[in-house]
């Protein structure tokens, strides 16, 4: 710039001064300048805004008939897209007089065709029978006529995979008879129309009654609710109810899975009390004493399994074979629990140490007469001392018995080594393992679910069994293992698995907490801890969304899986039902306050 060019301009700008207003508005950032990309390319077929490519879409056509929930596919696409559905309201009294010349157009094709004897077409037919039926709804004000405009558009990061995605839309849509196109040489258009400004540019419009538009709509929740079972909760989408009846879903399986104080002892302890009205047995096997007070108040049965306890289980008990069982396999199934038992009583086995327990195990059983070939109804089976001596008498043993003796005449002796006296004849059973050491809790629980196991095959009948804080049985490969064997085969035995853990990473750590999950057909999510939540939406496939509703949940809130479906539930319980399950221990002792001064 020369001397009289800048002279001239500093003229200028003393005529016409900047004034402050101006210089603060050029700074001030607008919300459609931070929306905006930094470039952007157009092409007749896409839009390229930065490092993604964009392509814009319109609805040509639709079928005469729109079924609820025709759009939900698309929208629950696991691809990257953006949709807008803008609608038109037109007046009825304008589209009557349109509906007067139309069915005016085609009663005259109709007459024509009479007229020169031709066949009748059954499309004219259809056409003047819709167009009827519509215009009635019209002028009886049950309906009302839209311009709708449906765009999507879709993101990619290359040409090829916008080409997938778009033959992907497009053979899902052509499926159900919807019809789509490209907006050709409107990309620019198309991609004003998609951003949420309100601006429908490409006014591509097609009318739409209010029955067919209502389908449309994207924000669909799924309903749970059956004409039979029991009730879980209620939806927090839609305020339904979750009715479900686990004995009638594939498997009768559930997995909880939840952080502590989230409620999942309360929503387990709900499940049970409603489930035993419709004649259900249930046993739990609860690591906490949180079911004592509830086993009281129902009339069942509580039994405290510890070192000084009077409840005693006879590891080396045999169930009854059925008709369809051989003896021999009864046996030799319950030698291989046994020797699981003892891996984890001892501490693990090698090969050589496995065998010999195995040997010992049948031999123990020998001489109690208890063979394959023979027929033990009525025979009392050994002790866990028995085991011992027949192990002492074998090469190899002797370290086996120094290990084993601390369960027959140590400090443990009194949990095991004696015969059963636990009956499992009522309707709700609760083996409370509370006052179990830690270290033995894991075998204890062993015991436990193969007395039940054995229990449940002796006799058809509809069983729930609950296990709370499973992550204990995750510990050991036996336990974990056995868990799933229950999981996979209690469907044969009518018999249902509730398995509970707030160690989700523990559990899923497992090689077999995943397996379990999938072989359960109810999983229920409630409120979780960071640390876990980002596995648990790897595992379960959660939206974002769905994960930050986990992390934000209040107690008794959560998801509900069942199969494909799930939902937001949130555990409902009444003040009767409350008093009896609660878990809070100011409640507990308001309660056990009020009876004290009762009685």
């Amino acid at each position: 710039m020369g001397l009289l060019d800048f002279l001239k301009k500093e003229k200028e700008e003393e005529k016409n001064p900047v004034l402050p207003q101006e210089i603060y508005q050029a700074a001030v950032l607008e919300l459609k300048d931070i929306l905006a990309p930094s470039a952007l390319k157009i092409t007749p077929k896409m839009v390229s805004l930065g490092n993604k490519l964009v392509r814009s879409f319109f609805v040509i056509s639709y079928p005469r008939f729109l079924s609820e929930g025709w759009f939900a596919p698309i929208i629950n696409l696991d691809k990257v897209f953006d949709v807008s559905i803008f609608v038109h309201p037109i007046e009825t009294a304008k589209i009557l007089r349109q509906f007067q010349k139309k069915v005016a157009e085609v009663e005259s094709q109709i007459h024509l065709r009479e007229e020169k004897g031709l066949v009748r077409d059954p499309m004219l037919d259809t056409a003047h029978g819709d167009l009827e039926n519509l215009r009635d709804s019209l002028q009886q004000a049950q309906e009302r006529i839209f311009d709708v405009g449906l765009y999507i558009a879709i993101y990619a990061e290359d040409e090829n995979e916008l080409n997938k995605v778009e033959g992907e839309i497009k053979s899902i849509l052509d499926a159900k008879l919807v019809y789509v196109k490209p907006a050709l040489f409107q990309q620019e258009q198309g991609f004003r129309s998609i951003i949420p400004a309100g601006l429908d540019e490409l006014a591509v419009h097609s009318k739409l009654n209010s029955a067919p538009l209502s389908s449309l709509f994207p924000f669909t929740s799924f309903d749970l609710t059956s004409d039979k079972g029991i009730l879980y909760g209620v939806n927090r989408h839609n305020a339904s109810l979750v009715l479900f009846d686990r004995f009638s879903l594939e498997n009768y399986n559930s997995v909880t899975l939840a952080k502590s104080g989230s409620g999942k002892s309360y929503a387990t302890k709900l499940e049970i009390l409603r489930t035993l009205m419709f004649d259900t047995d249930v046993l739990v096997i609860d690591p906490e004493k949180e079911y004592e007070f509830m086993a009281e108040a129902t009339g069942g049965k509580y039994f405290n399994i510890s070192l000084n306890s009077e409840h005693h289980i006879n590891p080396f008990d045999l169930p009854v074979p059925q008709e369809d069982e051989s003896t021999a396999d009864i046996l030799r199934s319950n030698i291989i629990n046994l020797v699981g038992l003892m891996r984890i009583m001892l501490g693990g086995l090698t090969p050589e140490e496995d065998a010999i327990i195995d040997r010992a195990i049948t031999e123990t059983y020998a001489l109690k007469d208890i063979t394959p070939t023979s027929n033990w109804r009525g025979t009392e089976p050994p002790l866990l001392s028995d085991f011992e001596l027949v192990l002492g008498g074998m090469e190899g043993g002797e370290p086996l018995v120094q290990k084993l003796s601390k369960y027959t005449r140590g400090t443990w002796a009194g949990f095991i080594n004696r015969p059963s006296n636990v009956d499992i004849g009522h309707k709700f059973i609760v083996f409370s393992l509370r006052d179990m050491e830690d270290e033995l809790k894991p075998v204890a629980m062993y015991i436990i679910t193969h007395f039940i196991w054995n229990a449940v095959r002796k006799k058809l009948k509809k069983r729930l069994m609950v296990i709370d804080e499973a992550w204990w049985m995750m510990k050991s490969e036996d336990t974990a293992s056995f868990l799933l064997s229950l999981a996979k085969r209690g469907r044969k035995y009518f018999l249902g698995l509730a398995t509970i853990t707030q160690d989700v990473d523990d559990f899923l750590k497992s090689p077999y907490g995943l397996p379990i999950i999938t072989n359960s057909s109810i999983q229920v999510l409630l409120k979780q801890s960071p640390t876990a939540v980002d596995r648990l939406q790897k595992v379960f496939n959660l939206t974002d969304e769905e994960k930050y509703l986990l992390l934000e949940s209040d107690v008794g809130e959560g998801m509900f899986f069942v199969g494909l479906k799930h939902v937001a539930i949130k555990i409902i319980a009444s003040y009767t039902e409350d008093q009896i399950i609660t878990s809070d221990p100011s409640q507990i002792l308001a309660i056990r306050k009020a009876k004290a001064a009762a009685g």
